[in-house]
């Protein structure tokens, strides 16, 4: 797809000879003159950069480098060997997405260096600022003496200017499957596991992952994570709680260096987001900004859908994945249930998981063969002519290798079955052995998995991923992601997700990308099957958080006996998972949250509005419909009593005409929310 209206508003280039003095050293604003910033050189000759909003100075002076085996660091006696700058201003369309189009709108730097010792090393660093923050990364061009980099360790430094309120998560450097913390910077103990999916994850001291979002003290809110991570390992962040300093920290393995790889090559992008409102940070476009343009000509085949599938009934313990317990929940009969009911309610897939040989211990897992109750190919033509298609599931139970020896043969298979949709799961430790899920290894795995899935026309929902860093512009194949704590933990763990979850990792873990977390959950307390377990959420939240979270694949994930002849099921079959246009209302991290996106190609709104453990009545403008004109709007509202814990599935319906000039008050319980359709008469 092309660009639209590229305008290259301005390009200055001008070389800098060595020994540049302090007044003459390079600076770039953001096309808004908000944000400033400015690269420097040590006492030492160390490379550093510093950023200021509105003049005041927002990440102090934050030193630059790497760390090599087998050769010198490259830390000191550098100097400045030439400046270019230069303005781009693009607009662009998604493919599936939150918004129809991006506007893509920087100011760069680009500044080359060299060393002054013997090794007369040369390198790049390439700065966009953008009106809603920043990236720069590292460039080494092919050079004499330099033809492979061993990186031991990346020093990027964060060098923040006070003791900021922090959301985060440990730096496993195995999932993103925790809690997050909410303290001052000062009170990181990076070493908590609150939360998290499996006991052998492998935590460093003092780190966190990425995107760790922060709100100064002044109001500002920032974010900081990575962009275009391609053929290196995924940043973590040191911290330095001293010092007030985040240093970047590269996931590892047993081996003695983090990345290996040739020249010439480029980092991926190290990225801060920074807004006056929590709510800027979702609507900022800046990660798949930075991202390549799109790599896939046909793109008829990547499409949004709602789903329907056999998952849940096995982590609630109704059924199983393998076939010998008796109990299998893949099989022909049941799948052809879900077909039904997805066909009779507008739901546009069927996923089975447990459908193929290997879940039982010490079977390899065969990505082409069912179990002997599941008629793949019955059953695809039975779904083909109910109008319902079928997603398929690559569980691997990380075995890299085997999935990988299997890859093309299962990618064949779904192109010539007209499957166009996989779900992928990396559950326990990486094998082979000493790698990690968030390494260069698996990273690169994954683009493989990606690439090969493209040239089969499938789409990739990839659970236990390395998290997203706004590929998806490029390869928008990569339909959606886990990398978050998800409903699942309400159906097994023993620390269930608390309803403040849901309105921190929209403003972390979302910032970052789609997320597939299941919701739609209406039986939240399924005694029946686990009396100890229950989703911490009112069913209006449920509902919500289908324009909540963004995701251009969305379940229904939920047993159909109990969707079958609920009226508040009505919502799920209405709300879209495609859209023109996304609106943060309000929001403050941790405690509410107000997102209304519009239907891609209609004039219909749909919004939600969820809370945390304490009630609330927040005011709604909706001068974000067209004006002049009536809306029919249903309201999906927790009732009077309703409560998470206590009465979480009361609930009320109400329609209304509205227009933009009105203000509606919507009343939240104790964890709970509020769902709306505005359908244009």
């Amino acid at each position: 797809m092309k660009n639209i209206w590229p305008i290259f508003l301005f390009c200055l280039i001008f070389s800098c000879q060595k020994n540049i003095n302090d007044d003459t050293l390079p600076e770039i604003f953001s096309p808004n003159k908000n944000i400033r910033l400015n690269v420097s050189l040590t006492e030492e000759g160390g490379v550093a950069y510093s950023v200021f909003w509105k003049n005041q100075l927002l990440i102090d002076t934050s030193s630059m480098g790497f760390d090599f085996l087998d050769a010198a660091p490259i830390k000191d006696q550098i100097t400045i060997t030439d400046i270019e700058k230069s303005s781009f201003d693009e607009e662009w369309e998604m493919v599936v997405g939150e918004q129809a189009k991006v506007r893509n709108n920087y100011n760069r730097l680009l500044v080359s260096f060299q060393e002054e010792k013997t090794t007369q090393r040369i390198f790049q660093l390439e700065f966009k600022v953008y009106n809603d923050g920043l990236g720069f990364r590292y460039l080494f061009p092919e050079q004499q003496g330099m033809d492979s980099v061993i990186i031991m360790d990346e020093n990027t430094e964060f060098k923040l200017t006070g003791d900021h309120t922090c959301w985060w998560q440990p730096g496993d450097w195995d999932i993103y499957e925790h809690l997050y913390n909410t303290s001052a910077f000062s009170k990181i103990d990076a070493i908590s596991k609150r939360g998290a999916a499996v006991a052998q994850s492998y935590i460093p001291e003092n780190a966190v992952n990425t995107p760790v979002t922060m709100k100064t003290k002044e109001g500002l809110y920032l974010s900081f994570h990575e962009a275009n991570l391609s053929d290196y390992s995924g940043m973590t962040l040191k911290v330095d709680t001293t010092e007030m300093i985040m240093i970047s920290e590269l996931v590892g393995s047993e081996k003695a260096y983090k990345v290996k790889t040739k020249t010439p090559f480029q980092s991926p992008w190290r990225t801060i987001q920074i807004a006056e409102k929590a709510g800027d940070l979702i609507e900022s476009k800046l990660i798949v900004n930075l991202n390549e343009p799109l790599q896939i000509e046909n793109t008829e085949w990547i499409q949004a859908m709602k789903y329907v599938g056999i998952w849940w009934e096995m982590h609630i313990g109704k059924s199983t994945w393998d076939n010998k317990s008796g109990r299998h929940g893949a099989n022909t009969e049941n799948t052809k249930k879900y077909i039904d009911f997805a066909a009779q309610n507008g739901i546009q897939a069927v996923l089975a998981e447990g459908w193929n040989i290997g879940w039982e211990p010490d079977v390899p897992f065969d990505y082409v063969t069912p179990y002997d109750d599941f008629d793949l190919p019955g059953l695809i033509e039975y779904a083909a002519e109910k109008g319902v298609k079928l997603i398929s599931h690559h569980e691997t139970f990380s075995d890299v290798r085997g999935y990988e020896k299997q890859l093309d043969t299962a990618f064949s298979q779904l192109k010539k079955l007209g499957v166009h949709a996989v779900k992928t799961g990396y559950v326990t430790q990486i094998q082979p052995k000493g790698e990690y899920h968030h390494g260069q290894f698996m990273v690169n795995h994954y683009r493989k998995v990606i690439e090969l899935a493209a040239a089969n026309q499938v789409m990739v929902n990839a659970h236990e991923p390395i998290k997203p860093t706004g590929l998806r512009r490029t390869y928008p194949n990569i339909i959606s992601q886990e990398g978050i704590r998800g409903q699942e933990f309400n159906a097994f763990s023993p620390i269930l997700n608390p309803p403040e979850h849901t309105v921190i990792f929209p403003f972390t873990r979302m910032l970052a990308g789609p997320i597939d977390f299941t919701p739609g959950i209406f039986n939240l307390k399924f005694d029946e099957y686990k009396k100890e377990n229950q989703v911490n959420t009112t069913l209006s939240k449920q509902l919500a958080l289908y324009v909540i979270i963004y995701s251009p694949i969305q379940m229904a994930a939920d047993l159909p006996e109990h969707y079958e002849g609920h009226p508040a099921f009505k919502f799920i079959e209405d709300v879209p998972v495609n859209w023109d246009i996304t609106k943060v209302l309000n929001g403050e991290i941790g405690e509410f949250l107000t997102i209304t996106r519009k239907e891609k190609g209609k004039d219909n709104w749909f919004l939600g509005s969820i809370t945390d453990e304490q009630a609330r009545e927040i005011k709604i403008k909706l001068d974000f419909l067209s004006e002049q004109k009536t809306y029919k709007a249903i309201i999906y509202q927790d009732a009077g009593n309703s409560h998470y814990d206590k009465n979480p599935t009361a609930f009320q319906i109400k329609e209304m005409d509205v227009n933009n000039g009105m203000t509606l008050n919507l009343k939240l319980a104790e964890g709970g929310g509020t769902a709306i359709s505005f359908f244009s008469n």
